[in-house]
């Protein structure tokens, strides 16, 4: 991971989080205990703060910013897919933003909901706790029942396992043909 503070604001990032090399985090940027960020996630806290609560896992090329008035704030035991752009919005507490969702400033995504792949959430609307959210232009579908929202946490939970696994034996590898280029030397 690379971190950046910026106009003399540094990321606060908890010891314990789980980042891929490639991953960027700049400014104002709280990352609690047990977050993982998985490949080409960036994380922009230059005009506004951003929040990624504890547990939570954004997944591989998600972008998060935030804009003044409009901070970030994902709650604890989120799992945000890949893809995802997050852009001044909450989203609550053990709640799934699916693949190549889009969420706005002002938008509240409610506790334990789900957002489905490639929604579009353009700025304002706030929804309630266990909304099922699909649709273009979205909407909320259903409320979720306590299986459906049990779906939920197992993903978050599936996500803190797999950065465990990958901590403990993720190795680089040398590709064949790929290898570092050595300086000749005079001969």
């Amino acid at each position: 991971m690379r971190a950046y503070s910026f106009q003399g604001v540094q990321p606060r990032i908890h010891p314990s989080v789980y980042a891929f090399d490639d991953v960027v985090v700049i400014g104002s940027v709280e990352i609690e205990a047990g977050v993982s960020l998985w490949p080409g996630v960036t994380i922009r806290g230059d005009k506004g703060a951003v929040r990624i609560g504890r547990g939570t896992n954004i997944q591989d090329h998600s972008m998060l910013h935030a804009d003044p008035g409009y901070p970030l704030d994902i709650g604890r035991d989120v799992t945000i897919a890949h893809g995802a752009l997050l852009h001044g919005c909450t989203v609550g507490d053990g709640s799934v933003v699916g693949i190549g969702a889009i969420l706005l400033n002002g938008v509240s995504v409610g506790a334990s909901s789900r957002v489905s792949a490639g929604v579009v959430l353009s700025a304002g609307p706030l929804l309630p706790p266990r909304s099922l959210i699909a649709g273009s232009p979205a909407s909320v579908l259903m409320k979720l029942s306590d299986s459906d929202v049990a779906v939920l946490d197992e993903t978050a939970a599936e996500y803190r396992e797999l950065a465990a696994q990958y901590r403990a034996g993720l190795r680089p590898v040398t590709v064949p043909g790929q290898e570092p280029a050595h300086p000749r030397t005079a001969g």
